[in-house]
């Protein structure tokens, strides 16, 4: 999957990033015992404050903010993607 010329990262909300907020140093404040992040829907997948999630759920804005003088804005999705990928393939959830 080509990302070049993409301004809105592909999520594919399947939740996987959101059960595993808990391994993410500055972002444990957001998780639950389990490690699962305590805004995450489980029947959904969906997050229920959206529109007001932190930055760091905010992949586009994060990277604006954090990472645009870095990277280019593809290897930063190409990075994001791959991470996807491999949670898929580690959690049956």
């Amino acid at each position: 999957m080509s990302l070049r010329g993409t301004k809105i990262f592909p999520c594919e909300r399947c939740g996987k990033c959101c059960r595993r907020v808990g391994e993410v140093f500055f972002a444990r404040h957001l998780a639950r015992p389990d490690g699962v992040c305590k805004f995450l829907d489980e029947e959904t997948n969906l997050c229920t404050i959206y529109e007001t999630r932190p930055i760091f759920c905010r992949v586009d804005e994060f990277y604006e903010k954090n990472l645009s003088h870095e990277m280019s804005r593809e290897e930063f999705y190409r990075i994001n993607k791959e991470l996807c990928k491999k949670f898929r393939a580690e959690s049956p959830r």
